[in-house]
């Protein structure tokens, strides 16, 4: 569905985030006698208002027989696709689209890597644009990673570096090339099951004309195998990380001490990166040398520096066990507080617990709506580990302050999303930083978003 099929049809918006708002421009500027609807929340209403006065404004969640009103629907993507609202409109005839879906159908021959994964996708999407630029490639970064595609709807670039969250890879169009990163439990709430998570994941393979996938990860591997053109990274005979080094097959290309993002799985990223731009012709062994130079993203094991004898780490991002493992295997030998918990999403914290019941140079502060089921299952382990359980965040900085030995490191990992105590990830990370005493500005803004 182009924005042109769009004319003379019952058109609404259904959320206002930075998604909505570039379609409302995208529109107005492709259609501009369009009638258009907005569905946003109360608190947002005045703003819609003044942002659009043509809009018709409804601040409400809109119903079945609300949606069944129109023929398209533009739907944000945290708004759940498996909501019985959206399915008993769409059996009645409602077709749903999404600002993703718009683009690509606007630009059906860009080259588009597109890229999604439980975890890494956004520093991985990031990486290749960053080292596609640094081989003079004229490169876009957009998607979820937080540029709307429509923002970008009528700008050209030789290559486009997009990320996909499990919410718009079915919203795809044609890929020169997909990226799956990994697949853990994630967004169950939306998703509904682990099972059509997966699925909806994996809804990437259908539009990519090559695939690359994380060797390391079994199941990942067995549900990737009858892609026709599938590439691995992780592997002996390909890019892998051994030896301190990222490595192309038995070649030494990049040293593991030079990378700008600490840990191993940030130079898997770097891997898959790079076996990216392999794929679609890029240089890659050139290209590996701006790994040194590149920006880590806010929110994503982000160091923020010293305070008082310590070392503050931003690792917000983090919402998921799997997540808050993988920081502290960055930290290796390293004594750590780790901060964890948040709104309560059911995940199985076991893996987590039996992981770390047993390291040194290793406290706990569990806090949050799911902290004390978190702290709950390290003592049923019988875990060796000091563990502090507080109800807040503020509260569990100042015990980290407490607790953590001079030289020592404060990670913010919580494994888990923000929504008990705040709006989401960022506004989470941001007070972490303020309460550690840094300036909250100084931290924010992902390099590069946008076309260069």
């Amino acid at each position: 569905m182009r924005i042109a099929d769009l004319a003379a049809q019952r058109v609404a918006i259904w959320g206002f985030g930075r998604e909505g708002r570039a379609a409302i421009h995208a529109l107005r500027k492709r259609l501009p006698e369009l009638t258009l609807a907005l569905y946003c929340s109360e608190s947002e209403a005045a703003e819609a208002q003044a942002f659009d006065a043509a809009l018709r404004v409804y601040p409400n969640e809109p119903d079945a027989v609300a949606l069944s009103a129109y023929d398209i629907v533009i739907k944000s993507p945290g708004i759940s696709a498996y909501k019985s609202a959206i399915v008993t409109a769409q059996a009645q005839g409602t077709r749903f689209t999404s600002g993703t879906a718009l683009w690509f159908a606007e630009h059906p021959h860009a080259r588009v890597i597109g890229v999604t994964g439980t975890k890494g996708k956004s520093t991985t999407t990031a990486l290749i644009a960053h080292l596609a630029r640094e081989q003079g490639v004229r490169t876009a970064l957009a998607g979820n990673i937080g540029l709307p595609l429509l923002e970008l709807l009528d700008q050209q670039a030789d290559l486009w570096a997009i990320e996909l969250s499990s919410f718009q890879t079915g919203e795809a169009g044609p890929l020169e090339l997909g990226v799956i990163t990994s697949l853990y439990e994630e967004h169950l709430d939306w998703h509904g099951s682990h099972e059509r998570y997966i699925a909806d994941k994996l809804k990437l393979t259908d539009q990519a004309n090559q695939l690359l996938v994380n060797a390391q990860q079994p199941l990942l591997r067995e549900k990737t195998a009858q892609h026709p053109h599938r590439l691995l990274f992780g592997t002996m005979d390909g890019w892998h990380v051994a030896e301190g080094a990222i490595r192309r097959a038995t070649q030494d290309v990049f040293p593991l001490q030079r990378m700008s993002v600490p840990g191993l799985h940030n130079a898997l990223n770097a891997c898959a990166a790079l076996a990216a731009l392999e794929a679609i012709g890029i240089d890659a062994v050139a290209a590996a040398q701006g790994l040194a130079s590149f920006r880590p993203l806010p929110h994503r094991l982000q160091p923020l520096g010293e305070r008082h004898g310590l070392q503050w780490i931003n690792d917000s991002i983090s919402t998921t066990p799997q997540a808050t493992l993988a920081a502290l295997e960055s930290l290796q030998g390293r004594e750590v507080t780790v901060i964890v918990g948040g709104h309560d999403r059911g995940l199985d914290w076991t893996p987590f617990v039996e992981a770390v019941k047993a390291r040194v140079s290793l406290r706990i502060v569990a806090q949050g709506a799911n902290g004390p089921r978190i702290a709950g299952a390290l003592r049923a382990a019988k875990s060796d580990v000091p563990l502090g359980d507080v109800d807040h965040l503020t509260d569990a900085i100042e015990m980290a302050r407490t607790i953590t030995p001079e030289g020592g490191t404060v990670l913010l990992s919580p494994g888990a999303p923000s929504f008990d105590q705040f709006h989401d990830y960022a506004e989470r990370g941001r007070r972490f930083a303020v309460l550690a005493g840094f300036d909250e500005q100084a931290i924010v803004g992902i390099a590069g978003l946008g076309i260069a």
